[in-house]
């Protein structure tokens, strides 16, 4: 029998409470965060009942003093005539404007503070964050979504509607800027200044904005449209430095350009076209499938012809006649003809699946891939997921999908990898790539002893459901 690869994939929802960073691949994990935040805002509203219990205290307090003082200080003497008044104004400023003072002292922020504490080394970081920005522009881009849909919420197949305010489409802008990403940087900038003219209440500046958004359309080589932004930026702030200095180089290339131009005979009597909003292309990336690659994601692939759709069928799979399958065949579909693909459905109980998972759930580490230079296994962007593998010695219910699966393709497990659990992040991918080894990586599975790999068998979860 052939060697073969096991690979099972879960896209599934997993609870995981993990210390190390890189939530957002890993959706599993960025759940517990949700339930983090509730805690903190149960903290924090016992807080503020704390406050508002103690500032009730003091209220009650100055008003009954306003009262009592606005009756001693209209007749002082006659006041202080009443030796019982006397005793309480020295006791009052001896003994309990003190305890007033305590009260006012009193911290009540140390439960709210000590909470915090403890779940803020859980929290996500910084690199976080940038992920997360940049998972939401790998599906603004996969699916052709422009900033404004993503901005109002309004993306198809979602069950709640969540908005991005100013300060939310700058930090992407932010982000994508500080990563050289000039297009993104122009399309959430725009974004930002549209929401803030629009007059949504910000704590970011328009100024801020502009300053980002000018130079990013520069980048672009639209001269004309990034001094009509810097000049924009200094009607709002004639002080700014950066702004000045960025207009009369703009200026100066702009007046360079157009002596080029009349050197090369070419007219110059007309006002170049002001390169619109959205207007810039996308560049192009390091993957010469992309466009293929996102359609397919958008469910826009190859289209099989009439002819070849009648070769494709259903039917139940018994495996070759192995016994363990004659009573109870798998049904069977096929996918595609060529590469022959084709889908088992009920492969796994929910149980099976829910164990499995359970198995899983401490060990989900980030997905690594082998750097065809080095050989060495480290973390890529094109590869965003937490995977954990699990042995037949860790459950029963191992070795039984391990079992079903060569039962259904009549490969062996003995020299099979170990099963894999894979859980998606935000924007989750592994772009296209090759999961056996080539021509040029002769050593990827020396160490497995097992030869190359020559199938991949996938298991898809949907939190219940197989597919």
């Amino acid at each position: 029998m052939k060697p073969w690869l096991q690979l099972v994939f879960f896209t599934c929802i997993l609870l995981i409470w993990h210390t190390e960073a890189e939530f957002f691949t890993s959706i599993g994990q960025m759940t517990d965060l949700i339930y983090a935040e509730k805690d903190l805002v149960q903290s924090l509203k016992e807080y503020i009942r704390a406050e508002e219990n103690k500032l009730s205290q003091i209220k009650s307090w100055a008003e009954k003093m306003d009262a009592l003082t606005s009756k001693s200080a209209s007749d002082p003497e006659g006041y202080l005539a009443h030796p019982v008044n006397a005793y309480k104004l020295v006791k009052r400023l001896n003994t309990d404007w003190l305890e007033l003072e305590n009260l006012v002292l009193q911290d009540t922020t140390n439960g709210f503070i000590a909470n915090l504490t403890i779940q803020r080394q859980f929290f996500p970081t910084e690199e976080d964050e940038t992920g997360a920005a940049k998972a939401l522009m790998r599906l603004q881009d996969t699916y052709k979504l422009d900033p404004e849909t993503l901005s109002r919420g309004n993306l198809p197949g979602t069950k709640y509607r969540s908005y991005l305010t100013v300060g939310d489409c700058f930090g992407m802008g932010k982000t994508a800027y500080n990563d050289g990403d000039y297009y993104h940087t122009v399309l959430w900038m725009e974004q930002a200044l549209k929401q803030h003219d629009e007059g949504e209440d910000t704590t970011v500046s328009k100024v801020e904005i502009l300053d980002y958004l000018s130079y990013a359309v520069f980048q672009f080589g639209d001269l004309h449209r990034a001094m009509e932004l810097t000049r924009r930026l200094i009607s709002l702030d004639s002080t700014h430095d950066r702004a000045g200095s960025n207009l009369r180089y703009f200026e100066k290339l702009l007046e360079k350009e157009r002596e080029e131009k009349e050197k090369s005979n070419k007219t110059t009597t007309t006002t170049e076209p002001v390169v619109q909003s959205g207007a810039y292309e996308r560049p192009l990336d390091y993957l010469p499938e992309r466009d293929i690659y996102e359609a397919l994601c958008r469910g826009e692939g190859v289209k099989m012809t009439p002819r070849r759709q009648k070769r494709l069928f259903c039917r139940y799979h018994d495996g070759n006649r192995n016994p363990h399958l004659l009573i109870a065949p798998f049904k069977e579909e096929d996918e595609w003809d060529s590469p022959h693909i084709v889908r088992y459905y009920d492969v796994m109980s929910d149980e099976e699946i829910e164990k499995i998972k359970q198995l899983a759930k401490p060990r989900l580490a980030r997905a690594t891939v082998r750097d065809p230079k080095t050989g060495v296994l480290t973390v890529a962007s094109y590869r965003v997921s937490k995977s954990s593998w699990l042995e037949e010695d860790d459950d029963p219910v191992v070795a039984k999908v391990n079992q079903r699966m060569q039962q259904i393709t009549g490969l062996t497990v003995k020299t099979a990898e170990l099963l894999q659990v894979a859980n998606y992040g935000m924007g989750g991918q592994y772009e296209p790539h090759f999961d056996f080894s080539r021509k040029d990586e002769p050593d990827a599975f020396k160490r497995l002893g097992t030869g190359n790999r020559v199938a991949t068998f996938l298991n898809y979860t949907f939190g219940q459901a197989l597919i």
